[in-house]
């Protein structure tokens, strides 16, 4: 059988990261063209998808703004406010967030029409602004993740005929995921009709696509018999079509019930040949079974390749 998959030596990349395809020995930038800024058209989109130093750095900015921005006005209109200083920046700012917020300490008032008419908007916009922060918050923390963790690597097992290509994962949550379903594809950049590159996708058959309760580790496995194009394909097709090994779990959150839905990529490089996964549940001299998740990622030479 000719396996274009090399042994050793493959580099981090993955392939997986920002609008790139290929691998991390050869990669190409994705550039889109033609599509304008949508992102006030699609804030909320991005205030989920963005993380969290990111959101909390913007949010912080944007509270900082606003209330300076009131202030400023305060300011310029002349607007009095009992007991803060005389148009002072600082007193005018921290009258803003007290309105912002609808905390009212009551310390510092508006006083005539036009320092009332301004609080009344200032805290319209705050109520509203609050309102869907505190969604978006919800939202961060409520959306469903499965903690479950894939190996940096993949290895060949050549210890039967066809080899098989044996990708690891773990739940590394207590809660179950149920009726867990994997999927593994080789994603390939190539020129279709008319000369227009274009991204396909190959499925890899699994012995077991469907696991009835993923609780500790499992190991998919893809045979790589005259069926699969990894027993066709050389390194360099590979490379040229900047292909990579894409791995889609989904299944049910045991404990909240939610949908679950994870993808993972792996350079066509970073599958070792000739190799096997360290066993991760190993039993003590108790009796009792452990399941050892620093074991995830170590691989040992198969025994009869090292015979």
């Amino acid at each position: 059988m000719q396996s274009g998959l090399p042994l050793l030596g493959a580099d981090e990349g993955t392939g997986r990261e920002g609008d790139e395809i290929g691998t991390g020995r050869q990669r190409a930038s994705v550039i889109r063209v033609g599509i304008g800024s949508n992102f006030w058209t699609d804030l909320y989109h991005h205030a989920l998808t963005t993380s969290w130093p990111r959101f909390l750095g913007w949010s912080t900015i944007a509270y900082v703004a606003i209330n300076l921005g009131f202030a400023l006005l305060y300011r310029l209109c002349n607007a009095h406010i009992n007991n803060a200083a005389d148009l002072d920046l600082f007193s005018l700012f921290f009258f803003s967030v007290q309105t912002f917020s609808t905390v009212g300490y009551g310390v510092m008032a508006p006083t005539g029409h036009m320092a009332n008419a301004l609080v009344s908007v200032e805290a319209l916009l705050g109520m509203m602004i609050n309102a869907l922060s505190t969604g978006v918050v919800f939202a961060r923390f409520s959306r469903p993740r499965a903690q479950i963790l894939f190996s940096h690597i993949g290895v060949i097992s050549q210890r039967a005929s066809p080899a098989a290509l044996c990708i690891r994962l773990a739940n590394s949550r207590k809660s179950a995921v149920l009726a867990m379903e994997a999927e593994l594809s080789l994603s390939q950049f190539v020129i279709g009709e008319g000369g227009y590159p274009t991204r396909i996708f190959t499925r890899l058959a699994l012995l077991q696509s469907q696991v009835p309760e993923l609780r500790f580790t499992e190991t998919l496995v893809h045979p790589i018999d005259s069926a699969s194009p990894l027993a066709i394909l050389s390194v360099e097709q590979l490379d040229a079509t900047y292909a990579e090994i894409l791995v889609t779990v989904r299944g049910t959150d045991e404990a909240t019930g939610q949908a679950v839905l994870l993808q993972h990529g792996y350079d066509h490089a970073k599958m070792i040949k000739g190799m096997r996964f360290v066993d991760m549940v190993v039993q003590d001299a108790s009796g009792n079974y452990r399941v050892d998740y620093r074991r995830l990622h170590d691989i040992e030479q198969e025994a009869e390749a090292a015979a």
